[in-house]
């Protein structure tokens, strides 16, 4: 299927449950992408990262054009999960070479009612709403984009205050937690109402990378570290707020998060998940959640669909090394499972 429109509606059905097909699959060619070098993803680097962003997704384009899976080309706006904590004041740590974090900025309760939301069009944000627009004029104006990282505001608000102080404040001082968080929530929606008013309601999730016609997607970590009753202080309301905000959420976490499925499993309208586990506890997943929704989960070997995964939607991925393997390997699966 090389046309992009089908393999967007392709998407959309299958996440929505809208037909029968069992599993979606990509496909990763590594021979594509010799001597293309992704730059540090610092601003300084803004115009470098344009350069490689516009071609990886000629890459991409050509790879949607000859092999024939679920792929579908983006605009790789990718980013260190610093972002949103760098624009409420948090100075970034650069090493060389590798993903930029956030420091963090407070200590202590009392300092919350003194950080401010700022406007995104004058905070460090705002040079990513630029790039995108840059690379629109840049590229095909419909090109579709993969999201920034986006982390829950409580993942954040944990950046901001320094983790050895946050989570006792948990128990200490849940009132300036909450704050904290409802300020970063805020500020998020100020974003993304934005982003989605500029560029249109469909992405590419910021990870994994799979199609979502509408919505948001989120990473979801600091939920291993708390207890089930916490989520349902903490984290239960902004999650299902995000959720029906924007019509739907995806989710990935790589947390220890067996404890709090239950929690997960009653966020509104939670489309995928993507578990980053172990295999055993992947397959604990996959009964769990059942077909309330799509699984898309980190572990992808020689077993891939193993008996657990048969009966649940899923979504698979693939790391070849030529694209001569790929075209053999995706007709060899549509042949195999007559998709």
């Amino acid at each position: 299927m090389n046309n992009l429109t089908e393999k967007k509606q392709k998407w959309s059905d299958f996440i929505n449950k809208k037909n029968d097909k069992e599993f979606l699959f990509m496909l990763h060619c590594s021979s594509h992408y010799h001597g293309v070098v992704r730059p540090p993803l610092y601003r300084e680097y803004k115009n470098e990262r344009i350069e490689w962003i516009i071609k990886t997704y000629n890459i991409m384009t050509k790879h949607h054009q000859i092999i024939d899976d679920d792929t579908i080309p983006f605009l790789d706006m990718t980013t260190g999960t610093e972002i949103f904590a760098e624009s409420f004041g948090c100075k970034v740590h650069k090493p060389k070479n590798d993903m930029p974090f956030a420091l963090p900025l407070i200590t202590k309760a009392d300092e919350v009612s003194k950080i401010k939301i700022p406007k995104v069009e004058d905070s460090s944000m705002a040079y990513l709403i630029e790039m995108a627009q840059e690379l629109r004029k840049k590229t095909d104006k419909n090109a579709l984009f993969k999201l920034i990282d986006i982390q829950t505001p409580m993942d954040i608000s944990a950046l901001i205050w320094d983790k050895t102080e946050f989570f006792p404040a948990m128990y200490d001082e849940p009132e300036a937690i909450k704050e904290l968080s409802l300020k970063i929530q805020e500020f998020m929606f100020n974003f993304f109402d934005l982003w989605f008013k500029e560029f249109g309601d469909d992405f590419i999730a910021h990870y994994p990378n799979y199609y979502m016609e509408k919505g948001i997607t989120i990473s979801e970590d600091e939920i291993g570290a708390v207890s089930s009753e916490m989520f349902k202080e903490f984290f239960e309301e902004e999650l299902h707020e995000f959720s029906c905000r924007y019509g739907g959420m995806g989710m990935h976490t790589c947390a220890n998060s067996f404890h709090q499925w239950q929690n997960l499993k009653n966020i509104p309208n939670l489309k995928v998940l993507n578990i980053v586990q172990p295999l055993n506890i992947i397959n604990k997943g996959y009964r769990f959640f059942g077909n309330d929704l799509i699984h898309y989960h980190g572990w992808h070997g020689t077993e891939w669909y193993n008996e657990t995964a048969k009966p649940y939607k899923s979504i698979f991925d693939f790391y070849m090394e030529t694209t001569e393997q790929a075209v053999e390997f995706s007709k060899g699966l549509k042949d195999k499972y007559n998709i």
